[in-house]
C-alpha cells in the first residue's frame, strides 16, 4: 500500500478520519451504479483505499438528470433520500471501491512531490450507455491521507461554480469533466468566513493527470509508472496497447489532445486560472474549475485569479504553459520511452518540440471556423487575417464574445451591430472587413452567417452572471438565477430575446476589479 511521506504524516491531527474496514451500508432502495472499478483493481500502490466522511444534514441542491441518463443511472433513485445519502458520502453503494488517488504536481512552476486527492474520493467507475468508461468521484468529501492539514471540505459556492462552468463548457462542445450532483452538507466550512458546506459529484473520462506520472517518476517507481502508463493507454488510446514505442506514442497522443483542448479554450475566451500539472489531464478534458473566468474585453494579458499574481496563467499564456506541462509529462515517461537515456530524451524532446505546430494547426482551425472560412486559402494568409482581427479586438477593447458573434451579422449584410462595439471609432473595422469579404467572396451570405453563428456563442458563463447566481444560491437559498443561467447556457449559440440580458458584458468597473479564488 502507498505510504504518505513522513512530513505529511506529521501534519495530520487526531481529527483526521481513519479508514474503516467496513464501509457504511447504503440504505434500502439505493441507486444502482453497476461499478466496474479498473483503477482500484489494476493499480494497487497508486492509491489509498479510503471512505468519504459522513455529513450531518445532506440536502440535494442540484441533480444533472441528463448526465444521469447518459450514465445509465436512475435519476429518481439518485434524488431519493437513499440516493442523496450516497451523493453526500453518508452511504457507499454496492460495488463501489472508494479510493484517494496519488499524484504530484508542478504548481506555479514549483514541484510538489505529493499532492493527491486531499479532498476528493474516486467512488468508482461505470460504463455509460455509449460504452465509455467514466469515473464518478466526490469533491469535498472530507480529509484523506493526502489532505496536508486541510479539512477536505468544499463550500457550496465553489461547488456550484463547477456545476455552472462545467455545463457551459460541455454545451460549447469543449471536452470537460461534468457535475452529476451538488449536495449541501448542513455543516459549516471555515475559510475567510464561515460558508455552507457541500459535496460535488464529478464525472470524468478519468482522473489521470500529468501529475499522476510525475508522482511515480519522482520516486523512481518505474514498474508502477509503467503499469500506470499502460493503464492510461488501455483506457484512452487502446489502439496503442501492447505496441513497441507505445509510451512515446502516448506522449504524442496527450500532446495532440491538449493542443486541441487549449485551442478551444482560446476560441471562447476561457481562462483556466490554475494550469498546474495536476490539473492537466491525460484524457484531454478540462478539469478543476477553481479560479476560472471568461474574457470580456479582449486582452491576452487578462488574469482574474487572485493567486496568479505574476500572470503565469494569463489568457494568452495558456498555449505556452500547456507545452511546459507536457514537457513535465515527457520527463516522467523517459524511463519507459527508451532504455538508453540519451535516445529517450531525444525522442521526448522531438514530441514536445512538435507541439507548437500542433497547436497552431488546431488554433487556425478554430479561427477559420469562427471567421466562417473554408480551408482553400493559404494558412499564412488566413492566420494573418485572424491575427489582425484579434489585434483590432485588443486595440479597441472589444468584448471577445460579442466581437466574434457580430461577425455573423456582418456576413449577412448587417454591419451596424459590429461597428457599435468599436465605440467612438466604428469605422476602424472597415479596412479589415474588406479583406475578410474578399477572402469569402464566393460564400452565400445566409450560409456564411449561419456558419459563423454556429461557431461563435452568444451566451457564455459571464463572470458577473455566475457571481450573481452563486450569491443568490449561497446567501439567499435561491436557485432561480442559477437555473435560469444554466437553461441559457444549454443553448449557447441560439440568440433568443429572453436571454438578451445574459449575453451582455459586465461593466468595465466590475471586470477591472474582478477576482476569482481557488475555493479550497
Amino acid at each position: 500500500m502507498l505510504r504518505p511521506l513522513a512530513d505529511d504524516r506529521a501534519t495530520r491531527t487526531a481529527a483526521t478520519p481513519v479508514p474503516t474496514t467496513t464501509a457504511p451500508a447504503a440504505p434500502a432502495a439505493a441507486p444502482h451504479f453497476g461499478f466496474d472499478n479498473s483503477y482500484a483493481r489494476e493499480l494497487e500502490g497508486a492509491y489509498i483505499a479510503w471512505q468519504p466522511s459522513p455529513v450531518p444534514a445532506p440536502k440535494l441542491v442540484w441533480l444533472n438528470r441528463a448526465l444521469a441518463g447518459e450514465l445509465g443511472l436512475d435519476a429518481a433513485a439518485l434524488a431519493s433520500p437513499a440516493g442523496v445519502a450516497v451523493l453526500a458520502g453518508n452511504a457507499v453503494p454496492e460495488g463501489a471501491a472508494p479510493i484517494a488517488q496519488a499524484y504530484a504536481g508542478h504548481q506555479f512552476g514549483g514541484f510538489s512531490p505529493q499532492l493527491g486527492d486531499g479532498r476528493a474520493i474516486l467512488l468508482g467507475e461505470v460504463v455509460d450507455r455509449l460504452g465509455r468508461r467514466r469515473d464518478i468521484a466526490f469533491k469535498g468529501s472530507g480529509r484523506t491521507p493526502f489532505s496536508r492539514g486541510g479539512d477536505g471540505k468544499a463550500a457550496l459556492g465553489p461547488v456550484l461554480r463547477e456545476v455552472i462552468v462545467g455545463e457551459a463548457m460541455h454545451a460549447l462542445g469543449i471536452p470537460t469533466t461534468r457535475a452529476l450532483a451538488a449536495v449541501a452538507t448542513g455543516e459549516p466550512v471555515f475559510r475567510d468566513s464561515v460558508l455552507p458546506g457541500a459535496v460535488l459529484t464529478r464525472v470524468a473520462a478519468s482522473h489521470l493527470r500529468v501529475g499522476t506520472f510525475e508522482f511515480f517518476a519522482a520516486r523512481g517507481q518505474t514498474e508502477l509508472l509503467r503499469r500506470v502508463a499502460d493503464y492510461a493507454i488501455a483506457r484512452h488510446d487502446p489502439d496503442l496497447a501492447g505496441r513497441d514505442g507505445r509510451h512515446l506514442a502516448l506522449l504524442r497522443a496527450v500532446c495532440a489532445r491538449q493542443a486541441a483542448l487549449v485551442a478551444r479554450w482560446m476560441g471562447v475566451g476561457f481562462i483556466h486560472g490554475v494550469m498546474n500539472t495536476d490539473n492537466t489531464t491525460i484524457s484531454g478534458e478540462t478539469i478543476d474549475y477553481g479560479p476560472c473566468a471568461f474574457l470580456e474585453a479582449h486582452d491576452p494579458a487578462t488574469v482574474f485569479s487572485s493567486i496568479d499574481q505574476l500572470g503565469r496563467y494569463a489568457y494568452g499564456n495558456q498555449p505556452r504553459i500547456v507545452q511546459w506541462n507536457l514537457a513535465r509529462l515527457a520527463e516522467a515517461l523517459l524511463p519507459l520511452i527508451d532504455a538508453d537515456p540519451a535516445r529517450a530524451a531525444q525522442q521526448a524532446n522531438e514530441a514536445i518540440d512538435a507541439f507548437p505546430a500542433q497547436y497552431r494547426a488546431q488554433w487556425l482551425a478554430v479561427l477559420r471556423a469562427k471567421l466562417g472560412l473554408d480551408d482553400a486559402a493559404t494558412d499564412d494568409a488566413d492566420q494573418a487575417l485572424a491575427d489582425d482581427w484579434l489585434q483590432l479586438l485588443r486595440t479597441h477593447r472589444v468584448d471577445h464574445t460579442l466581437g466574434w458573434r457580430r461577425l455573423a451579422d456582418a456576413a449577412a449584410g448587417r454591419e451596424a451591430p459590429l461597428r457599435a462595439l468599436f465605440g467612438a471609432e466604428p469605422a476602424a473595422v472597415d479596412p479589415w472587413l474588406v479583406r475578410w469579404r474578399a477572402r469569402a467572396a464566393a460564400a452565400d451570405p445566409a450560409a456564411w452567417a449561419g456558419r459563423i453563428a454556429a461557431a461563435n456563442p452568444i451566451v457564455i458563463a459571464r463572470n458577473h452572471r455566475v457571481e450573481e447566481a452563486l450569491a443568490a444560491a449561497v446567501e439567499h437559498d435561491d436557485l432561480g438565477p442559477m437555473l435560469r443561467l444554466l437553461a441559457a447556457l444549454e443553448r449557447p449559440f441560439d440568440e433568443r430575446a429572453e436571454d438578451a440580458e445574459l449575453a451582455q458584458p459586465a461593466s468595465a468597473d466590475f471586470s477591472a476589479g474582478y477576482r476569482t479564488f481557488c475555493g479550497t
